[in-house]
């Protein structure tokens, strides 16, 4: 099981913004809090947001690194609330020709980015399919 999952990020209000409403709305909730940074947590697994001062440049998601993380988002209905709701809360659809299909045939997905081009699939669980 992922331990959990360290972003540095350029602009901390920006991504708590956009992070924050999308691990709440999928049931996570606030675990630590510092000037610097903030972490959600899901079970025994949490995400870290924090702006670093040892940051060297904005984050690449085609560059070596993270590209994205993918999320068990529930049902198909729940990813596609929350893929009409995004866009009011910081991220754009990706893939938008192929939505909710980008991951395949039978792979039911929504694909988001932030203004910092960090990038999250949210994943209808099979069972719900």
């Amino acid at each position: 099981m992922l331990h959990h999952v360290e972003l540095w990020v350029q602009d901390l209000g920006r991504a708590e913004a956009t992070f924050g409403w999308l691990f709440t709305e999928l049931g996570w909730t606030e675990h630590q809090r510092w000037p610097a940074g903030v972490s959600w947590k899901l079970n025994e697994t949490y995400v870290v947001v924090e702006q670093s001062p040892a940051l060297t440049g904005p984050h690449d998601r085609m560059k070596a690194g993270l590209n994205h993380l993918a999320l068990h988002a529930g049902t198909r209905q729940t990813v596609d609330r929350l893929t009409d709701q995004a866009q009011h809360h910081g991220w754009n659809l990706m893939f938008a020709d192929e939505h909710p299909h980008a991951g395949g045939a039978d792979h039911y997905a929504a694909f988001l980015e932030n203004a910092d081009g960090f990038e999250v699939e949210l994943v209808a669980t099979a069972a719900t399919e």
